[in-house]
């Protein structure tokens, strides 16, 4: 495969993009390229050995900032490191994108300048893998869309499946919709009209689903548009390291359990690292006509080698494709 990775995507950009570049290439031998600015990617390139790995480094002069309104900038920037490596994927010469960077760049870049929506797709949607103790559970739209129509929702549904079944192995995914209530006539007016139309749909729905059953893992697909489903994802993970630092600060409140602590390090440790949304790495955007993949902003170089692994996988999965015939039988 040949995956382009955005080396100034991170919060601490190109450190961590360039470490897991360098971990993905040792891994799986595929060609990476880094796409940002030379004179400041190669000398962290040259921090490693990279003797027989798949490196290339592609030349970008701008950079897309957190902090820029992805409306303006993104036309504006047209040598940015997301609009230059999206445009390989557009152009068939890389298999797909990955990048940290701005969320809102990253959409409006993919959508209005570069590899653009499927036919057919009316809103793409972002996309998390919420770790829970049973697995993971796909959830969109998590903050593309704060305001959708049922169909949008239909839509979400569709890709969200195919995401779950032919990336991360999930046969025939339970899809629900996230609402206040799991009788069939809860919500509002949009997640009653969505509910008709998932339900009508050839996808596996399994009806509403709340809060507490999200947590369960009694669904592997969630359905929302992007303002509820992104508050969700947000107090869930805050609520997670909440927990977390009590419990941390609960261990060492006297010696004993201190004691208590460190004999059951290992057991949290492991807890910590099923947990941890670095492991995931990062989640696709639905609905583009290429895999591109968003991972967090404070990503390190784990995160961004498992972010690839994320691309790697939907290659494999040959998600695009599988998302036109899944609007075709629709």
């Amino acid at each position: 495969m040949k995956i382009v990775l955005d080396a100034m995507g991170t919060d601490d950009h190109p450190a961590p993009d360039v470490e897991g570049a360098v971990l993905a290439a040792r891994e799986w031998g595929d060609e990476i390229v880094l796409v940002g600015d030379k004179e400041r990617v190669q000398p962290e390139l040259d921090k490693y050995d990279t003797a027989g790995l798949k490196l290339e480094l592609v030349h970008a002069s701008q950079v897309i900032e957190m902090t820029d309104k992805p409306a303006a900038i993104a036309k504006a920037k047209k040598d940015s490191s997301m609009r230059v490596g999206m445009n390989m994927v557009r152009d068939g010469e890389a298999d797909a994108f990955v990048s940290a960077g701005n969320t809102g760049g990253l959409l409006t870049v993919a959508t209005l300048h570069s590899v653009r929506r499927i036919r057919g797709i009316k809103r793409p949607a972002i996309t998390a893998a919420l770790p829970l103790a049973n697995g993971h559970v796909t959830m969109l739209d998590v903050g593309a869309n704060a305001d959708c129509k049922p169909e949008y929702l239909l839509q979400f549904g569709i890709m969200g499946s195919i995401y779950t079944e032919r990336v991360l192995g999930v046969k025939n995914p339970r899809v629900a919709l996230l609402s206040n209530g799991e009788e069939p006539g809860k919500g509002n007016e949009l997640t009653k009209a969505a509910f008709g139309l998932l339900q009508a749909s050839y996808l596996n729905f399994i009806g509403n689903v709340e809060g507490k059953e999200l947590i369960a893992g009694e669904a592997d697909v969630v359905v929302s548009d992007g303002f509820t489903g992104n508050v969700a994802i947000k107090t869930i993970e805050a609520v997670a390291k909440m927990i977390n630092d009590m419990i941390r600060g609960e261990l060492m409140s006297n010696p004993l359990t201190v004691l208590g602590g460190l004999l059951a390090k290992p057991a949290f440790r492991r807890v910590g690292k099923r947990l941890d949304p670095f492991e995931v790495g990062g989640a696709p955007l639905l609905g583009v006509n290429g895999i591109i993949i968003g991972a967090h902003g404070r990503s390190n170089g784990w995160a961004m080698r498992n972010a690839i692994r994320q691309a790697r996988q939907a290659v494999e999965g040959d998600m695009v494709t599988a998302i036109k015939q899944g609007l075709e039988a629709l």
